[in-house]
């Protein structure tokens, strides 16, 4: 063991950063040989709510040789990615926290927890409020005599890219707080862009989601008011880093043990 004021090596941090990845790779495939054996069933949940508003007698369809095997596969690897995402992060923390202030390391560890469930819980109100509501809208504006048997693949590639999109937007909160805590703007600029943020919302929602009005708004509205969530916390700590002395000149971030 070192001396942990001195400088840790370039490729010790890359041993330790390879180290990290595949303990990253690991958990992924743990999770993944954990979830396969009910690869039908985790489509079978996944596919629920279109299901639920398929004509009667209608049915999903699957158009590739392959598809029905390779498609609940994907959807597995990705449940597994999803799943994992506590491990990585506690991977990347452990990779960035020997570098980091005291006072940083307070704001980062409650920010790395909270990103975590706003991801899932992005995901969450997709599924359970945003799609019933979507192919609902959908099943109903099926011209006449037209059967809606929708693709396996492409009813997962549709439902991924509104999962990832639900859940990075639901970040806007941490997004917020850390330009405010960086200092990169200040909280009265932000408040004064306000009138801007609402049209962006609603620009982002529009290109994410179908072209309808009821997924658009149903994303955009949840991303302003989370960025009034990450304006609210991202004030109260710039108040609070006011009122608190300035970082004493022993407070150092400590190296890397090698």
């Amino acid at each position: 063991m070192t001396d942990p004021n001195t400088e840790m090596p370039l490729v010790a941090h890359l041993t330790e950063l390879r180290s990290r990845l595949l303990r990253c790779v690991i958990a992924i495939f743990i999770v993944f040989a954990g979830l396969f054996y009910f690869a039908q069933d985790i489509y079978t949940i996944v596919s629920a709510p279109l299901r639920a508003y398929l004509p009667e007698g209608a049915t999903m369809i699957a158009t590739g040789v392959a598809s029905p095997f390779l498609t609940p596969f994907k959807l597995t690897a990705w449940c597994s990615l999803f799943l994992a995402i506590p491990i990585i992060l506690h991977q990347v923390w452990g990779f960035i926290a020997p570098g980091l202030y005291k006072h940083e390391k307070r704001i980062a560890m409650p920010l790395l927890v909270s990103s975590i469930f706003l991801f899932y819980g992005g995901m969450a109100f997709a599924y359970f409020l945003v799609f019933p509501l979507m192919f609902h809208f959908f099943a109903s504006v099926t011209p006449e005599g037209v059967a809606m048997m929708t693709d396996i693949n492409e009813y997962l590639d549709f439902v991924l890219t509104l999962f990832f999109a639900f859940g990075v937007a639901f970040e806007i909160p941490v997004a917020t707080f850390l330009v405010l805590w960086v200092g990169i703007v200040d909280i009265d600029t932000l408040k004064k862009s306000r009138p801007y943020v609402i049209v962006g919302c609603f620009v982002v929602g529009m290109i994410l989601t179908p072209p309808d009005i009821f997924s658009q708004t149903l994303l955009a509205v949840p991303m302003w008011l989370l960025f009034e969530v990450g304006l609210f916390f991202g004030g109260l700590v710039r108040k609070r880093s006011e009122h608190e002395p300035e970082e004493s000149s022993d407070d150092q971030p400590p190296a890397p043990l090698q």
